[in-house]
């Protein structure tokens, strides 16, 4: 018996996320090309490997059950290939035979002498449904309601406690079980067409976005994105929100310079270079990591604006250094984040974070956002995002900053702004001029805005 082309697409993806720290979204679609995959096998490829890595540690805590020993005392290639057989059988409709069978003939592959055991731990598992299996991990874990909870729904322990926090500030702590059932769901892929490129709005080419005026969703996504030469993208609909937060906040002045201080890998530089080239603006991409600068450089490549992209660290960025001897007036800063607020798209991230990153990033957010107050022109305004709701880089960032500042920076009411951009009212909970998206609650990764006016 063989192992089908998916099957062994989604394993080398899962190992190589577990040995190489790969990204998945970045690897599989290259695995799958030169697999010279079907339409067929490319989707069940791309569930196997994102719906094993967002349950992986679920499917843990029921491997160790049905092995009756520790995941760590099983060699790692042989756990990756038992995840991903209890996904088959836990959570599509791959038939039993199929899901084991396989399994056990990639272990002959992979590791000869674990076949029989990948067998044993896969009949033990088919025996019981996913919810038996559920309610068995939480009556084993130990501790309290959070890592019980935890354990149900595959993420640590300590991003379940941040995702609750940041939901409690807007009373809405209800909606945890909802926003964790949000992270391990199929995402569908989404695409921005960037406005001011064609004749052709979102309602043209596909079903346009609940919010966002340039969104869509399409039947056959990727092939939209070929046939529109660099007009049409992929990117989410919070993203595209983000850019137009900065962008669309008041009318733009010919001539006024615009700053993306941390570009990579430039999607919301692309929809900043066509608002930019409606209003004749200049535009500016920088960005730390000259790898992800080419990526700047080719994101906004379809936009006939002279985009110039500087490699550099924003912490020591200087006006004149970037073309605006007299500082910018639109700053983004997309700052890096844990990234809490994507984990449905980027599943590994929930494995790789751990509590003691957000004390190190908060850090940085903190003098990344100093430096883009010293780039702002007076009246300057900045947009400050990240892709977590964790609170400490969210509101805590904002405040400190607005603090250090005193009364040289004031924060602009992104709400207003916002719901002025979108095309049906957003549900907004909580207090303050910041917005805070949901995954559960509005179908966007959880990206978090704010607008700051640097004081004349």
């Amino acid at each position: 018996m063989r192992v089908s082309p998916s099957r062994i697409v989604a394993y080398e993806v899962l190992e190589a996320v577990r040995a190489d720290e790969a990204y998945a979204n970045l690897l599989l679609p290259n695995r799958i090309d030169r697999s010279k995959l079907s339409e067929a096998d490319a989707a069940l490829a791309t569930e196997l490997t994102y719906g094993t890595l967002r349950m992986q540690g679920f499917y843990d805590a029921v491997i160790a059950l049905a092995a009756d020993r520790p995941t760590d005392r099983i060699d790692p290639p042989v756990l990756d290939i038992l995840r991903l057989g209890v996904h088959q059988l836990l959570a599509t409709r791959v038939p039993t035979h199929a899901a084991v069978n396989e399994s056990v003939v990639l272990a002959k592959r992979i590791s000869p002498g674990a076949s029989g055991f990948v067998n044993g731990v896969l009949r033990t598992v088919s025996r019981s449904t996913a919810e038996e299996w559920r309610g068995w991990v939480e009556q084993e874990t130990r501790g309290g309601a959070d890592a019980k909870l935890a354990a149900v729904t595959s993420h640590p322990e300590w991003i379940v406690r941040a995702l609750r926090a940041a939901l409690a500030r807007e009373d809405r702590a209800d909606e945890l079980d909802a926003l964790l059932a949000a992270d391990n769901a199929s995402p569908r892929v989404n695409l921005v067409a960037l406005p001011g490129l064609g004749d052709e709005t979102p309602d043209d080419l596909g079903d346009p976005n609940r919010f966002s005026p340039i969104g869509l969703t399409a039947p056959r996504p990727l092939d939209l994105v070929a046939a529109h030469e660099g007009r049409v993208r992929v990117q989410d609909e919070g993203s595209q929100l983000a850019a137009l937060a900065l962008s669309r906040a008041r009318p733009v002045t010919p001539g006024e310079r615009w700053l993306d201080l941390c570009a990579g890998p430039g999607g919301k530089t692309a929809v900043l270079a066509a608002e930019a080239l409606a209003g004749d603006a200049i535009l500016t991409g920088n960005e730390l990591v000259p790898a992800r600068a080419e990526l700047v450089r080719r994101a906004v490549a379809g936009v006939p604006l002279d985009v110039r992209v500087v490699v550099g660290d924003g912490r020591r960025a200087e006006a004149s250094d970037l073309g605006a001897e007299d500082g910018f007036d639109r700053i983004l800063l997309d700052a890096p984040c844990t990234g809490l607020g994507a984990l449905r798209r980027r599943p590994e991230a929930r494995w790789r974070k751990a509590p003691s990153d957000v004390a190190e990033l908060t850090a940085l957010q903190g003098d990344l956002f100093d430096a883009a107050v010293r780039l702002l022109a007076p009246d300057g305004l900045l947009a400050y995002v990240t892709c977590s709701p964790h609170a400490s880089e969210t509101h805590g960032t904002l405040t400190a900053a607005l603090e250090r500042w005193g009364g040289r920076i004031e924060a602009v009411d992104a709400r207003e702004v916002v719901q002025s951009v979108v095309r049906e009212p957003l549900d907004l909970a909580g207090e303050g001029p910041t917005v805070q998206l949901w995954p559960h609650r509005h179908g966007t990764d959880a990206m978090f805005i704010a607008l700051v006016r640097r004081v004349g």
